[in-house]
């Protein structure tokens, strides 16, 4: 099903479908176990249980901790939240971690200041190869908006870090609700003056894009490496996923081309033309497209197909 031509912003989920968090997550937590299991103080009951743990146990324990999120936000009922306060994803992940710890008989193995510094490594996740190049060519022909659970300060410092450049941020938080809940769909919309029908909403998991389809909304699901579990086939055929992009074909630059963004090679793959490195990075800056660290393209291999249309020449005098 082709998505409504009337579309004009793209809202993005970001954990799992823009930014990946099992490696990061998991270095951070060996890292902590490692300096705890160097301190005399630790009690021998927790250094013999830390001391077991091999490197698939910590994989398996950041997988537990990414369910307890699943299973929190999926359940949360803002009705009957009401007269407490909102439960950020940052204090979820607080009470997630020390509950797992117990679970595991690894309680005390952190002090409460390592445990607040494990709840931050969530804020600095890395975005997958094809985010930042892909947004930057879907935000020349649309709104591109980040659409989280993470509270704003979890998700202004994931964009931070990721250089990730997109439009708009918008938090579940300012709802006091969480996806899938029609009231973080609506609320996105209208927070940014559109009708659902003029969104459509990117996400590697299938729960989420049929809640956006559910409030009106275009949906492009993207596959990442062990985000989903339902069947995409099942997604299609109840008409809750308009377009889909399988792993290993280009992620978010993928979906640049299935909407339209042609001319991939004007962003980051056309090599042949060459221009100095400051006005680039002066029109990248303007586009607000910022060019990542990790990024293999040079910024000085890049022309902008307006400067070449104006003047017929790259900077360097190069026809084309």
């Amino acid at each position: 099903m082709p998505l409504n031509a009337q579309t004009k912003v793209l809202f993005f989920d970001i954990f799992g479908t823009t930014v990946q968090w099992r490696t990061s997550v998991t270095k951070a937590l060996q890292e902590a176990s490692a300096k705890a299991l160097s301190e005399t103080s630790l009690p021998g009951d927790v250094r013999a249980q830390a001391s077991a743990m091999t490197d698939d146990d910590w994989r398996c324990m950041v997988e537990d901790w990414r369910a307890a999120y699943s299973r929190f936000t999926r359940s949360y009922d803002p009705a009957q939240s009401r007269g407490r306060s909102f439960v950020s994803i940052d204090q979820h992940h607080y009470d997630a971690l020390v509950e797992i710890l117990c679970q595991r008989q690894l309680e005390g193995l952190f002090p409460e200041a390592q445990l607040r510094a494990l709840v931050l490594s969530w804020h600095g996740l890395d975005p997958w190869d094809d985010t930042v190049p892909g947004l930057a060519l879907l935000g020349r022909q649309f709104r591109t908006a980040a659409l989280s659970n993470a509270n704003v300060s979890l998700l202004e410092d994931l964009v931070r870090h990721g250089s990730l450049p997109f439009t708009d941020l918008v938090s579940a938080e300012t709802f006091a609700a969480y996806k899938p809940s029609p009231r973080v769909y609506l609320g996105a919309a209208g927070k940014l003056g559109f009708q659902p029908g003029e969104c459509a909403l990117v996400a590697a998991h299938l729960d989420d894009l049929r809640g956006a389809k559910e409030c009106g909304f275009g949906t492009i699901y993207v596959e990442r490496v062990g985000e989903e579990k339902l069947k995409l086939e099942d997604a299609v055929e109840e008409e809750y996923v308009d377009l889909s992009v399988e792993f290993g074909s280009g992620g978010f630059v993928e979906i640049a081309r299935l909407l339209g963004v042609h001319e991939v090679q004007d962003i980051y793959l056309d090599t042949y033309v060459f221009a100095p490195v400051e006005p680039i990075q002066r029109q990248l800056h303007a586009k607000k497209c910022l060019m990542p660290h990790h990024c293999s393209v040079r910024p000085e291999d890049i022309v902008w197909r307006q400067q070449i249309k104006a003047f017929g020449r790259s900077d360097s005098g190069m026809s084309l």
